[in-house]
């Protein structure tokens, strides 16, 4: 069985200033990554730079809220006009060919600087304990698009450039806290946690429990198990990216289903996502000049596949 790869990020850490990293070990780790984008659409990055105990915070203070009474909750759901706020559990159901909605809710912080919809009163740390991982997952995002472009062998700042407004009105970056309850309802034919799908924007960033369950399927063949690897982050491409590069680095799909292992079942699920996504107004159109997709903006896209999910 195929592995997904590991890269070590260490020479581009967050933890290294910008202007001490050596160009050769950025095109060393560009080359590296788009291949990985090229076959696997999935790569591990060790050595990032995000402290884990940020990452827990989020996971801690995000499940306190996940546990309050629907009704609590309620107060703070994501409106039809925005993807920011709390979205109940079978709301979404990511694969449209799938009977049942996903059994899974979540919270989508998108504008850094706004608390609207933030559950603040209820638990007065929540805004702080997101905002200081939307900022860290943001400069590290920057940091992967670098190293992209170099591996596209288009300008290192291009793509970055494309994405500076995240956390504004403006880009609909999203910093997304996933909560799986434990299964203890009878399941509905066909449903699953998470339906397959491939994501939306330029890439995400992924944090994971210890639990598990999320299957990706690489170019050419089956779902294999993305096992959580302590310290690292899941980077995945998107379907957005995949346009963009005229298909030369490809979006592939991934799921969680239902846990066969009785004791499984019992436990519940926590992932955090951070969605990366390019200014509204910039115009997607294939960076090898082709015309192998139509120009579209960026908000044009999201628009039209959450028109989908939801």
């Amino acid at each position: 069985m195929a592995a997904i790869p590991v890269i070590d990020l260490a020479p581009y850490s967050l933890s290294v200033p910008v202007h001490e990293v050596d160009p050769k070990a950025l095109q060393e780790l560009g080359d590296e990554l788009c291949k990985a984008f090229t076959t696997f659409g999935f790569v591990y990055l060790k050595n990032h730079g995000i402290p884990q105990n940020i990452v827990e915070e989020v996971f801690s203070t995000s499940k306190t809220f996940f546990e309050k009474p629907v009704e609590v909750k309620q107060e703070y759901a994501r409106p039809v006009d925005a993807n920011h706020g709390w979205v109940s559990l079978e709301r979404e159901k990511l694969n449209p060919e799938r009977p049942a909605a996903d059994l899974k809710e979540a919270y989508n912080m998108t504008a850094v600087d706004d608390q609207h919809l933030m559950p603040v009163d209820i638990i007065p740390n929540f805004y702080d304990v997101f905002k200081s991982l939307f900022t860290s997952a943001q400069e590290l995002g920057n940091r992967i698009l670098d190293l992209m472009s170099i591996g596209l062998n288009i300008d290192r700042s291009f793509l970055r450039d494309c994405h500076k407004n995240v956390g504004k009105k403006d880009n609909q970056t999203t910093l997304r806290s996933l909560y799986y309850p434990r299964i203890s309802k009878e399941v509905k034919p066909g449903q699953v946690r998470c339906g397959e799908h491939s994501d939306y924007g330029s890439i995400t960033l992924l944090f994971q429990d210890d639990v598990g369950g999320l299957d990706v399927k690489p170019v050419g063949a089956d779902y294999i198990p993305a096992t959580p690897i302590p310290g690292t982050v899941l980077v995945n491409l998107g379907d957005l990216m995949q346009r963009w590069t005229a298909d030369k680095l490809v979006a592939t799909k991934h799921r969680v289903l239902i846990p066969e292992k009785e004791v499984m079942l019992s436990k519940g699920r926590q992932s955090i996502a951070f969605f990366l996504y390019p200014d509204d107004d910039v115009i997607i159109k294939c960076l090898d000049g082709s015309v192998k997709y139509e120009e579209i903006s960026g908000i044009d896209y999201l628009n039209h596949r959450l028109a989908v999910t939801y």
